[in-house]
């Protein structure tokens, strides 16, 4: 594992899966910029998200599945898991346990993260609270 590899995963999975958030801080960009299905989100988005993530879902955490390096670029792919405790999204505790997956694609220069791309799909997250289900194919009229 490459040192920029160790380092890009290790803040990670402190920052979302024990709420650190101070060790992604330090590892970004002052322009670092994160585009999901929320838009461009900055530093203090993501860092709200994480919060938001932990005050939510009791024993929340975040395993890196899968990473990879490329030129100036890392690929995680995780897998998220915590009982839904506290609102999120608007929607009230469910006590359910959610299991999320998806992926984040990463970019750095001169040892700084620079930008990221997530993708995952929050139909599975609605599905595991049973807000919205998956598969449902039954035309409404």
């Amino acid at each position: 594992m490459s040192e920029m590899l160790e380092k890009v995963t290790s803040a990670w999975t402190r920052a979302w899966s024990q709420g650190e958030t101070k060790a992604f801080e330090e590892l970004v960009s002052e322009d670092y910029r994160r585009q999901s299905k929320s838009g461009h989100e900055g530093l203090a988005q993501v860092v709200s998200q994480i919060e938001d993530s932990h005050r939510a879902f009791s024993d929340f955490t975040m395993e890196i599945l899968r990473s990879v390096e490329g030129e100036n670029e890392v690929a995680i792919h995780w897998r998220s898991v915590g009982r839904h405790t506290g609102e999120f999204m608007g929607v009230p505790p469910t006590g359910r346990e959610v299991i999320v997956s998806g992926a984040s694609f990463i970019r750095f220069a001169d040892g700084k993260i620079t930008e990221e791309d997530v993708i995952w799909d929050p139909r599975e997250m609605l599905s595991a609270m049973s807000i919205w289900h998956l598969g449902d194919t039954r035309r409404r009229k």
